[in-house]
Order: structure tokens, then C-alpha cells, then sequence
């Protein structure tokens, strides 16, 4: 790809995906979670400069430091994500305010690593920040996943009215007899 066209590229599917998570969103079980990531992955593993290869050893190092980031920031994610069932024994999810600094955290972390590579003259190419993106993207969705299956999807025979539920912002209010 072009230049241009990978930053931009990384820069839409972030923006997509940390949108989506701060809405509570139905979590389909038998989707393929792995193909989103896949397809980063791929798409970073073509570029033929992922790698500077006068600075192969620096360029290396900063590469597996970027992956570690990414690993820890999506164990970090997934884990900040609420996940609940519905009263119709659907799975919806919804990440917190936690995940915000998760990924402020993480951008940060990931800037000082891009920092540090300018300092040492190795050459990074936006490559290196899809495939981070990329496994960020698999390591959450494969917790999530897992974390599904231990949620309690059989819905309750009977909840009171003004019952809260995950998500709502109204309080209960009780009824007049």
C-alpha cells in the first residue's frame, strides 16, 4: 500500500472500532472474531519495510516492544469491557471508562516507542502500527469471546419493574399503592 493509504487506513479502523465499543452493542457468538485482525496482520506482514533493514537488531526490538504494548493493552481492554446477558439471553457488551485510559496508556506508550526510534535513527513505518493494532484487536476479542461463554445467558422467569440494568441511566422508581 501506498504511504498515505496505511496511516489512513489505521486511523479509520481505530476510530471505527473504539467508537463501536463505547455503545453497548450486541455480541453475535458465532462471528468470525479473528477476521478483522487477520486482515490487519496480513496486510502488515506484506510491507516489505516493516523492518529497517540498516537497523535490523533496533528496528527488531522496537517492533517486539510495540507487539508487547499491544498484547498488554488488549488483555487490558478486554478485561475494562462490561459484558452482560439481556432478558432474552443475548450477550451485549460495552467498554468503561476504564478502557479509556487504557488506550490513553497505550497511545502513549506506543509514541515514546516511536519516539525512541527516531532518537536512534531506525526508520518505523506505519506497518509496525497494524500489525500492534491487529493483535491488540485479536488478543481482546479472543478474552471477550471466552469471557462470553461464562456469562449466564438464561434469562431470568421474572424481574421486578424499575429493575437497572446494565446500561440504563434510570434510577428505579416504585409504584404508588
Amino acid at each position: 500500500m501506498s504511504g498515505l493509504v496505511d496511516p489512513l487506513l489505521i486511523a479509520v479502523v481505530a476510530a471505527l472500532v473504539i467508537v463501536r465499543q463505547f455503545r453497548a452493542s450486541r455480541i453475535d457468538t458465532d462471528r468470525r472474531w479473528w477476521l478483522l485482525p487477520g486482515i490487519l496482520a496480513v496486510l502488515a506482514l506484506r510491507e516489505p519495510d516493516l523492518l529497517d533493514a540498516r537497523h535490523a537488531t533496533g528496528s527488531a526490538l522496537l517492533l517486539g516492544a510495540e507487539l508487547l504494548v499491544a498484547l498488554a493493552m488488549g488483555v487490558a481492554w478486554a478485561l475494562t469491557t462490561r459484558v452482560w446477558a439481556g432478558p432474552d439471553g443475548s450477550v451485549w457488551s460495552k467498554s468503561t471508562g476504564a478502557s479509556v485510559a487504557v488506550w490513553g496508556a497505550g497511545i502513549a506508550l506506543r509514541a515514546g516507542l516511536f519516539g525512541a526510534g527516531a532518537l536512534l535513527g531506525v526508520h518505523q513505518d506505519s506497518a509496525a502500527l497494524m500489525l500492534g493494532l491487529a493483535a491488540t484487536l485479536l488478543v481482546r476479542s479472543g478474552i471477550l469471546v471466552r469471557r462470553l461463554q461464562s456469562v449466564d445467558r438464561v434469562p431470568a422467569l421474572a424481574t421486578a419493574y424499575g429493575d437497572r440494568t446494565p446500561g440504563s441511566h434510570r434510577s428505579p422508581w416504585k409504584e404508588r399503592v
